[in-house]
């Protein structure tokens, strides 16, 4: 089974709007795909209870159900210590949302140098990349980010911009994936440097 984490240590950096647009573009390709909520609110498994039978099937990971090819962690604010040792010992690759603001981009440089340093991380076995959330390209946002990041030698594999179609589609369990094309066209453009890095 493939396992992507999805974490960072500050609260509000779209972890559940990451993981469960991933799910559901894994979902959307025929995956065999199962969610595995680690936060205190379980709003990933909320959604998934809203989640309407005729889509594609998102399994709730320690449900019984059956093992899946893949599986997408949406893993708690303030993962660290043993918790992240044994979260990042059962995947091979992290993804890690970042906001728009020096206080989210400053507040990630411990928990990026600390997965850097884990040893599956060091060894090559674990890819590390981060997505701008709610950020565009060419902006002094994500000049910011990428100036900060070419220090620790971490690549920014997307931008996904703002937009209510992740609210609005969330509402009614889905994902950017399970809309109309003509809905969320410029959306999916943008997860197509994501969707690419993780094959």
């Amino acid at each position: 089974m493939k396992a992507i984490l999805v974490a960072n240590p500050k609260g509000g950096a779209g972890k559940t709007t990451l993981s469960i647009n991933l799910a559901g573009w894994l979902a959307a390709q025929g995956e065999a795909v199962n969610l595995l909520d680690m936060d205190r609110q379980k709003s990933a498994a909320r959604w998934l209870a809203r989640r309407p039978s005729h889509l594609p099937p998102i399994g709730l990971a320690g449900s019984g159900k059956e093992r899946a090819d893949w599986l997408v962690i949406d893993s708690p604010a303030g993962l660290h210590g043993k918790n992240l040792e044994h979260a990042v010992k059962l995947v091979t690759r992290v993804l890690v949302p970042i906001t728009p603001s020096l206080f989210d981009i400053q507040a990630s440089q411990d928990f990026l140098q600390t997965l850097a340093e884990e040893k599956k991380v060091r060894q090559g076995k674990i890819a590390i990349g981060i997505v701008g959330m709610r950020m565009a390209p060419r902006t002094r946002a994500a000049a910011t980010l990428e100036q900060y990041l070419h220090r620790l030698e971490l690549p920014v594999i997307a931008y996904l911009h703002e937009t209510q179609q992740y609210v609005n589609a969330a509402f009614e369990g889905k994902t950017l994936f399970d809309l109309p094309p003509h809905l969320a066209y410029s959306e999916r453009e943008s997860w197509a440097p994501l969707v690419n890095w993780l094959a």
